[in-house]
């Protein structure tokens, strides 16, 4: 069977590289976002995709009905469940189009399949429960899931909330569906090394400045052989805690040293900060950042979208594999 499938907060296309990924049979017949910058990239990539440039709210059903789709992918905003979004939940406005597409989705007959992927907090908030009740009244069939793309290979920290939803009365593969799952059945081995994903010749730009090394303290360090970075956030670069990891080419025994060095000065002071330059610790560039991601090699930024503006829209995206695995899940393949 080959699905129609509407792509809300479409982003970058993170979830348009997860249903080419998935191997399904189907198109994405037309994809919705309000941020500029974010569809630039998406039609950079995607030059023959429908693409419609307005906010989600002021589709009507029957504009939905005309696309002629059974499945809707969408990742809605998610500072409104965040400790940075003040956890203001269903009374921050960013909450709104989500909302109304709940509000709506019982005119929706037409959709039988549905994706949506949040922050991990959500499945705490008011929002998730009118969700799910909604899915519920809707006679669709529910699973949901928290997972880590380190559970599915991929070397990078990511935990998010994800819900499949669907009307038929195929059985999901999982003891509980009223649990949320922190695991999928399949065995997708140990995450591989960030050896795969580096980049030859990186730029000197990407060397963390001075100001950022003053808190050296606190960053998280990878190496060739790591199987694991953090997760990154659309701040990356710009502040250091929380934010992402940074690189080193330098052995382990060799940032130990340095470290014990620097520990010896005052944290932020010149000395300390000498120590670490010898390091050459950098950011991971954006299209490193891509590949943590799983985002296809072919998958580029357009020359004009800037370095600060990739970090932003990164921060914003999904993770391709792990929502290609839920999409086999979702339509049993």
């Amino acid at each position: 069977m080959s699905h129609k499938i509407l792509e809300l907060y479409s982003g970058i296309g993170g979830m348009h590289c997860a249903w080419n990924e998935s191997g399904l049979h189907g198109e994405i017949t037309a994809a919705i976002d309000i941020n500029t910058v974010a569809n630039a990239v998406y039609k950079h990539n995607f030059p023959d995709t429908h693409l419609i440039t307005r906010n989600i709210q002021s589709l009507t059903p029957k504009e939905i009905k005309k696309f002629n789709v059974d499945t809707i992918l969408m990742s809605p905003p998610c500072q409104p469940f965040t400790r940075n979004g003040k956890y203001l939940d269903d009374n921050d406005p960013r909450t709104n189009s989500f909302l109304y597409i709940i509000e709506i989705l019982d005119q929706l007959d037409n959709i039988e399949y549905i994706l949506m992927e949040n922050v991990k907090g959500f499945e705490t908030s008011t929002v998730r429960n009118l969700f799910i009740d909604k899915l519920k009244e809707c006679n669709f069939d529910i699973q949901e899931f928290l997972l880590c793309p380190s559970s599915v290979g991929v070397p990078n920290s990511r935990l998010r909330y994800y819900c499949i939803a669907r009307r038929n009365t195929l059985i999901w593969p999982f003891k509980r569906k009223d649990e949320i799952v922190t695991s999928l059945p399949n065995d997708y081995g140990p995450p591989h090394t960030l050896e795969s994903i580096l980049e030859d010749d990186v730029s000197e730009k990407f060397i963390v400045p001075d100001k950022r090394l003053r808190c050296g303290k606190v960053f998280d360090v990878c190496y060739r052989d790591s199987k694991r970075s953090n997760c990154f956030t659309k701040a990356y670069t710009h502040y250091v805690e929380g934010m992402g990891s940074v690189f080193t080419d330098k052995p382990r025994e060799v940032v130990k040293m340095c470290y014990e060095k620097a520990n010896l000065h005052e944290p932020g002071s010149k000395e300390f900060v000498e120590a670490l330059k010898e390091l050459n610790l950098r950011y991971f560039t954006p299209k490193e950042v891509l590949m943590l991601m799983a985002f296809p090699k072919d998958y580029s930024f357009p020359t004009d979208i800037t370095m600060k503006q990739c970090y932003r829209l990164l921060g914003n995206s999904v993770n391709v594999k792990v929502i290609a695995e839920l999409l086999k899940i979702l339509f049993l393949q």
